[in-house]
C-alpha cells in the first residue's frame, strides 16, 4: 500500500479568486447541461444481513481483515490510511457519520443537537453535548476538545504536523455556550460544509500540543470514547485488538472483542478458510470460490468439478498412472511425485472448499468511483480538443456492464465527479461534454490538427527560435480551457502561411506534370515487377515500427519500449508540489487494488496480453507476426509524431482485471486514431510515483465519495498555480487541469448557507469538470465482502459507516461455536 506523501508541516490551503466576467471554456453554454436527472438514479442499498439488537448474541469475538497495520492512529496526518479510518471509527466520536444515503446524520449518542443559530454578521453554530458523553478516561466532552481541535488544524501553527485544514481555518472563536454542554462556534466566513468538522474528534491531551498531536497518537490513543477502546498493537501478529468501552453510555457493544488482523488481498481465501477471519473485502474470483462452495454443499462427497486437477482428462489420468506404474524407473518416479503433489492440492483445495460452505459474499457498491485520468500538464492531452476527443470516444456503458454487470450489480456509467447515485444533488452532468461519438471525436482531433498521414510529415516552417517554440516556452499554466480560445485565433495567421506555401508549391508541380506523365507508360511496365520489392519493403518497415511498440515495464530498460519514461523527462517539465491528501486520499492505493481485484476476470484481455509477447516480461518468439505499424492502422499523426498516450496502469497479479479494463479503452481510442502506450509500474508506486508525480498521459484511479463536495472536491479540481519557484502547485488535482470558473464556484458554494443554492453552484461545478474533459468517471466500485453467515449488521456497507456496537453473532450462535474456535 502506498499514499502520497506530504512535508510536514505543510496544510491545505483555500484560495478566494475574483468573480471572471469571461467564459473560460469554448463551449455551447452549460446553464442546465445535463442527460439525466435528480430522480433519475437511485443509490444501491446497502447488504449487512440486518437484525435487532434484541437477535443478537452478547459476547464472543470478531476478526476483521484490513489490509495493513495502520501507519498511524491520527485521522488528521498524511499517512492515514483506511485502517485508520476503520479503527477510530470504533473509538472516536464522529458527530455527523454518513447515513445509508449518502448524507450526513446527526449522531445522538454525542449530540442532542447542532444548529446554526446566527448567519449576520457571523455564522456561529451552536453544539448540543450529549450530556452522558464521556471520555475513557471519565472527563466529560466538552468545549475545551474542541478548542484544542480547531487550534492544532486551523493552519497557523506549523508544528503541528497535518494533512487537512478544510473549514478549521474558517473558524474565528469557540467558546463555551450557557453551560458545560454548549459549545458555540463562531464563523470568521460563511461555511456551508460545518458538519464535516470535529470529526473525527480527539481528547485536547492529543490535539492540545504539537508532541503529542504528531508522535503520541500514532501508535496509541489512551483516552477514547467510542464503544470499544484500544486493548492493544501486536506487529508480530499483525493485529488491533478493540475491547468493548465500560464507560460508553450508548447501546452496549455486542461483542466482547474487536480484533482488526493484517491480512494482504491475496492471502483471505486461505484466512477465511483457516478461520483466520471473519469479515474480509474480497476480489471476485475469491466470490466465485464461495458462490461454488455453498453449490456444491450437497454433492455426497463425489469429488469436484472445479479446482486442481479438475480439467483433467481421461486420456491425461490414464497416461499418468500407466508412467508412475511403468517399467521406467525415474520416469515412474516423477509421475509418482507429480500425482501425489496433485493429491494433495486437491485434499486442500477440498478442505478449503467445505470451509468457505460457512461464509456469504454481501455486495454493494462502494462509496468511490473509478475514472479515466487525462493529464493536460503536456502533450496531446494539453489540448481540450484532444481531451475531449479521447472522453467521446469511451463506451462508458460498456465499461460499466464490464465491470458490474457480472456481479449483479446497476451497471450504469457515474454520472457525476461530485456525487454518487442515490445521494442527494446527484445529477448526471455528462450532457455538458456529450455521449459516446466517434465521428465527433473524430471531427475534434481534426480539428486540433491530427490527420492520417501526419505522423509521416515533417513539421511545416519549423526553425529554432520560431513563434510556436516561443509560445510553448511561455510557461503557460498548463491544462486550462482558457487557452483555447487564445490558441484558435494564433491558428489563423499560421493557416494563411500555409496556404500561401501551397500554391507555390501547386505551380512547381505543374511545370513537372507533363514530364511526369511521359514516363507513365514506361513505369507502367516495370509496375508488375517492382510490387512485390515494395511489399518487402513495406513488411521491413513494420518490423521496424513493431520493435518500437514494446510493452514498457519501469526497472527492465532493456526490452522494448524502454525509451518511453525519457518522454516525460524530455519535456522540461518542472517540479511538481503535491499537496496534502483529502479525507480518505491517503488510503488510494489500498482502494484501487482492491478495485482492481473487484472486477472479475471474466471476458477481459489484460491491456499486456495484446502486447507483443503477452504477459509482462514475455516477448514474442521468432517467427511472431509484428504489429502493424501506426501508419497501417491507420494512427493519427501531426508534425511527423504520432498521435500516441503513454497509459500508465499497475503490474501486479491483482491488477489484471484493471489492466482488463485499460486494453478496453485503448481498443476505443484506436478506432479514432489514437494509440496507447502500455505502461505497466509496480502496485506500490503507481499512485504516488506516477499518478502524483503527473509521469502519464492516462491513467485509472478512483475518488472516495463525500457528503462534502465543496469542501472536500475543490483540491482535486482546483486549477493548478505556478509557485514562486517554478514548480506547479497542484493540491490533489493530478489531472492538472482546471478553470478559475471551477474554483469560484467551489467557494460560492462552501459559502452558501442556503442547501438548495449550494447544490445547485456544485452541479454547475460538475458540469464545468465535465467539458474541461480532465477527468472521465466510469463506475461506481463495486463492494464485495465476505462474511460468516452466523454474523448480523455486518458486511458491504455502502454509502453508510458501521455502528460497530450492533454488529455481532445471532442469537444461535451459542459457546463454543466456530466463532470461539477461531480465536
Amino acid at each position: 500500500m502506498s499514499h502520497v506523501g506530504v512535508p510536514r508541516g505543510t496544510v491545505r490551503k483555500r484560495r478566494s479568486l475574483a468573480l471572471l466576467t469571461t467564459g473560460v471554456l469554448t463551449i455551447p453554454a452549460l446553464a442546465g447541461c445535463s442527460s439525466g436527472s435528480e430522480e433519475t438514479s437511485r443509490g444501491v442499498p446497502q447488504d449487512i444481513a440486518p437484525a435487532a439488537r434484541q437477535a443478537v448474541s452478547d459476547g464472543s469475538t470478531v476478526n476483521w481483515a484490513v489490509d495493513a497495520l495502520p501507519a498511524t492512529f491520527n485521522a488528521f496526518q498524511a499517512d492515514a490510511d483506511s485502517a485508520t479510518t476503520r479503527i477510530t471509527g470504533a473509538l472516536l466520536p464522529s458527530l455527523f457519520p454518513m447515513d445509508a444515503s449518502g448524507q450526513p446524520k446527526l449522531n445522538p449518542d454525542y449530540l442532542e443537537s447542532a444548529k446554526i443559530i446566527e448567519r449576520e454578521p457571523k455564522q456561529v453554530v451552536l453544539y448540543k453535548l450529549n450530556q452522558q458523553a464521556v471520555w475513557s478516561d471519565g472527563r466529560e466532552i466538552g468545549a475545551p476538545d474542541f478548542v484544542a481541535q480547531w487550534r492544532a488544524l486551523r493552519g497557523k501553527d506549523s508544528a503541528f504536523w497535518t494533512a487537512r485544514n478544510s473549514g478549521y481555518e474558517r473558524i474565528e472563536k469557540i467558546e463555551r455556550g450557557a453551560d458545560d454542554l454548549q459549545v458555540r462556534v463562531t464563523f470568521s466566513k460563511p461555511y456551508a460544509d460545518w458538519r464535516s468538522l470535529f470529526s473525527p474528534l480527539y481528547p485536547k491531551e492529543i490535539t492540545g500540543s504539537p508532541d503529542a498531536f504528531n508522535d503520541g497518537a500514532r501508535t496509541t490513543l489512551k483516552n477514547t470514547a467510542g464503544p470499544f477502546v484500544l486493548r492493544g498493537v501486536s506487529k508480530a501478529k499483525g493485529t488491533v485488538t478493540l475491547a468493548r468501552n465500560p464507560r460508553w453510555w450508548g447501546d452496549k457493544a455486542k461483542l466482547d472483542t474487536l480484533v482488526f488482523r493484517a491480512v494482504a488481498a491475496g492471502d483471505r481465501t486461505q484466512a477465511l478458510a483457516d478461520g483466520t477471519v471473519d469479515v474480509a473485502d474480497i476480489d471476485a474470483s475469491t466470490a466465485d470460490r464461495i458462490a461454488l462452495a455453498r453449490r456444491d454443499r450437497g454433492n455426497n462427497g463425489q469429488p469436484l468439478a472445479h479446482g486442481p486437477g479438475s480439467e483433467t482428462t481421461p486420456a491425461a489420468a490414464l497416461r499418468s498412472w500407466a508412467l508412475a506404474h511403468g517399467s521406467d524407473e525415474e520416469a515412474a518416479e516423477i509421475a509418482q511425485a507429480a500425482r501425489e503433489k496433485n493429491r494433495k492440492a486437491v485434499v486442500a483445495y477440498t478442505a478449503e472448499q467445505k470451509a468457505l460452505r460457512d461464509f456469504a459474499v454481501r455486495k454493494s457498491l462502494e462509496p468511490a468511483y473509478t475514472q479515466l485520468a487525462l493529464n493536460g500538464e503536456s502533450g496531446p492531452l494539453a489540448d481540450d480538443r484532444v481531451r475531449r476527443a479521447v472522453a467521446r470516444a469511451l463506451d462508458r456503458e460498456e465499461l460499466a456492464r464490464t465491470v458490474l454487470g457480472p456481479l449483479g450489480l446497476p451497471a450504469k456509467p457515474l454520472g457525476s465527479h461530485l456525487a454518487l447515485a442515490g445521494q442527494p444533488g446527484y445529477k448526471d452532468g455528462s450532457g455538458a461534454l456529450g455521449d459516446q461519438n466517434t465521428k465527433e471525436a473524430q471531427a475534434l482531433l481534426a480539428d486540433a490538427g491530427w490527420t492520417r498521414g501526419g505522423a509521416v510529415q515533417p513539421p511545416k516552417d519549423t526553425k529554432a527560435g520560431s513563434e510556436a517554440e516561443k509560445k510553448g516556452a511561455k510557461g503557460d499554466t498548463p491544462g486550462t480551457g482558457e487557452d483555447a480560445e487564445k490558441e484558435a485565433a494564433e491558428g489563423t495567421t499560421g493557416d494563411k502561411e500555409a496556404e500561401s506555401e501551397k500554391e507555390a508549391k501547386n505551380e512547381k508541380e505543374a511545370k513537372n506534370e507533363k514530364a511526369e506523365s511521359e514516363k507513365k507508360a514506361e513505369d507502367s511496365l516495370s509496375e508488375d515487377s517492382t510490387a512485390e520489392g515494395k511489399k518487402a519493403d513495406r513488411a521491413s518497415e513494420d518490423s521496424a515500427a513493431s520493435r518500437d511498440e514494446g510493452l514498457y515495464i519501469v526497472g527492465e530498460d532493456n526490452k522494448p519500449g524502454a525509451h518511453a519514461p525519457a518522454r516525460a523527462a524530455s519535456t522540461g517539465a518542472s517540479a511538481v508540489h503535491v499537496l496534502a491528501p483529502a479525507r480518505t486520499a491517503a488510503a488510494q492505493s489500498a482502494a484501487l487494488l482492491r478495485q482492481a481485484g473487484a472486477l472479475g476476470e471474466d471476458g477481459a484481455v489484460a491491456a499486456q496480453d495484446k502486447q507483443p509477447g503477452g504477459a509482462a516480461g514475455a516477448y514474442a518468439p521468432v517467427g511472431t507476426a509484428a504489429p502493424a505499424p501506426a501508419a497501417a492502422k491507420g494512427q493519427l499523426g501531426k508534425d511527423g509524431k504520432a498521435l500516441t498516450l503513454r497509459f500508465v496502469l499497475p503490474s501486479g497479479p491483482g491488477s489484471q482485471s484493471l489492466r482488463g479494463v485499460g486494453d478496453k479503452i485503448a481498443v476505443m481510442l484506436e478506432k479514432i486514431g489514437i494509440g496507447t502506450e502500455i505502461i505497466k509500474v509496480p502496485d506500490e508506486s503507481y499512485f504516488k510515483d506516477h499518478v502524483a508525480s503527473g509521469a502519464y498521459d492516462l491513467a485509472l484511479y478512483s475518488w472516495p465519495a463525500t457528503a462534502y463536495p465543496a469542501t472536500d472536491g475543490r483540491p482535486i479540481y482546483a486549477k493548478p498555480e505556478p509557485a514562486t519557484d517554478g514548480s506547479l502547485l497542484v493540491e490533489q488535482n493530478y489531472t492538472r487541469v482546471g478553470t478559475d470558473h471551477i474554483d469560484q464556484l467551489f467557494d460560492q458554494a462552501a459559502a452558501e448557507l442556503d442547501e438548495k443554492a449550494a447544490r445547485e453552484l456544485i452541479k454547475q461545478a460538475d458540469a464545468r469538470i465535465w467539458a474541461a474533459a480532465g477527468s472521465i468517471p466510469l463506475f461506481q466500485r463495486p463492494q464485495l465482502v465476505a462474511v460468516d453467515k452466523k454474523l448480523a449488521n455486518v458486511g458491504a456497507f455502502g454509502f453508510a459507516a458501521p455502528r460497530y456496537q450492533d454488529i455481532g453473532f445471532k442469537n444461535r450462535q451459542a459457546a463454543g461455536s466456530p466463532a470461539d474456535r477461531k480465536k
